[in-house]
């Protein structure tokens, strides 16, 4: 039923053996836990799940590590803004993936669901006497159940003004008070609010960044690849955000005790060459996993893949842009040839960018081929769909 031995054991020596022994396990869970954190840092593990954006990694591990080792106010919450291109595909995975590290539970709200002032009730719950009032809030019912939980407010900038106000206690005192009257206390939570204001500026400003700094380490001459890795590594100066992006922020939410309440504001960049890569790499092993669980289909691509599917980027889109072009170039052909029985069961196949005389024409495209067990190579002939007309 979930109870312990000592929940039983009320008094006697049983009782003082248990309680010694609790104590001992808790502090030897307590080394532990330390250990792990020196032996496996918060930043290798996000790096883990997530490519690129080293300066929001580091943001936030930093801040985490003062909660995680005692070095934190315990009278107020953490609370994050991120700023940023939208979907580059971070905040959900920070949030999710610092809840398991953390141990805590993961709570998303959907901001754009409250626009409208009546629901501020949504929120926090309806007053005595209003319809659902014995339902609770969506945010105070998922907190008086985890009370240290991260919580995700996604798109806070299209929230209702009301529902802004509600967060000033929030995020100052740790405390939300419900429908009901009863007072919810969350000071052991992590509040993270992703927003797409100035999304367009940052992109900009982190782009001629990116350029002076390619244009330094050609001045430099790099002799090898490390040299030139390192000017990707850039960082948005105090003086932009101070000039540019303070005032746009506080247009925006035309309050300064509501900014003045963020721990860290962390700003998310556009991918570099080296980084998209990397997630056209991810998002294709994501599909080739899914064909062999589905179809017992072995996926494998070449290197010149990669480099055609990242000219799909879109700096407006972020990683959401890889995602889609990955599915427009490579999962409409499998999905084609599947349907038109082009498949074997247990089959090999091999995407391969398109010969050169068609790169000459301007249209390189994808090509897959089925490899055979003496590594031979067939082309799949693939009909192009019918003209709705026809």
């Amino acid at each position: 039923m979930g109870h312990t031995a000592r929940t039983y054991a009320k008094e006697g020596e049983v009782s003082a053996a248990l309680q010694e022994w609790e104590g001992k396990f808790k502090e030897l869970q307590a080394r532990r836990e330390a250990e792990e954190r020196r032996r496996f840092p918060l930043e290798r593990r996000l790096k883990e799940h997530i490519i690129g954006q080293e300066g929001a990694i580091n943001t936030v591990a930093s801040a985490i590590r003062r909660k995680e080792n005692g070095w934190y106010d315990e009278e107020h919450p953490l609370v994050f803004l991120f700023l940023g291109s939208s979907g580059i595909g971070m905040c959900w995975n920070q949030g999710s993936y610092l809840s398991a590290v953390c141990l805590q539970g993961f709570i998303r709200m959907d901001m754009s669901e409250f626009q409208e002032k009546h629901e501020v009730a949504k929120f926090i719950g309806s007053p005595p006497g209003y319809v659902g009032h014995e339902e609770g809030g969506q945010l105070t019912k998922l907190l008086k159940a985890c009370p240290n939980a991260v919580v995700l407010f996604d798109e806070v900038d299209k929230a209702h003004p009301d529902v802004l106000t509600i967060m000033l206690q929030l995020f100052d005192e740790g405390r939300l008070t419900d429908g009901k009257g009863k007072t919810i206390e969350c000071k052991d939570a992590i509040f993270i609010m992703t927003s797409n204001v100035a999304s367009d500026d940052i992109a900009q400003h982190a782009l001629q960044l990116r350029q002076e700094a390619e244009e330094v380490s050609r001045r430099k001459l790099a002799d090898n690849l490390e040299d030139v890795q390192k000017s990707d590594d850039i960082k948005i100066s105090r003086q932009f955000k101070e000039t540019v992006i303070r005032p746009i922020l506080k247009a925006h939410f035309r309050r300064d005790e509501f900014l003045g309440r963020i721990n860290e504001i962390v700003y998310f960049l556009p991918f570099c060459h080296s980084e998209l890569l990397q997630l056209v790499s991810k998002e294709l092993s994501f599909w080739a996993k899914k064909a062999k669980q589905r179809h017992d289909i072995t996926l494998q691509w070449d290197r010149p893949v990669l480099d055609l599917l990242a000219g799909g980027y879109n700096l407006h889109y972020g990683a959401r842009s890889i995602k889609h072009e990955v599915e427009r170039r490579v999962v409409n052909q499998l999905a084609a040839a599947y349907e038109q029985e082009l498949l074997p069961k247990g089959c090999t196949l091999r995407l391969s960018v398109q010969s050169e005389g068609q790169e000459e024409r301007g249209t390189p495209s994808l090509r897959l081929e089925v490899v055979g067990e003496d590594s031979s190579s067939r082309r799949l002939d693939i009909r192009p769909p019918l003209n709705p007309e026809h």
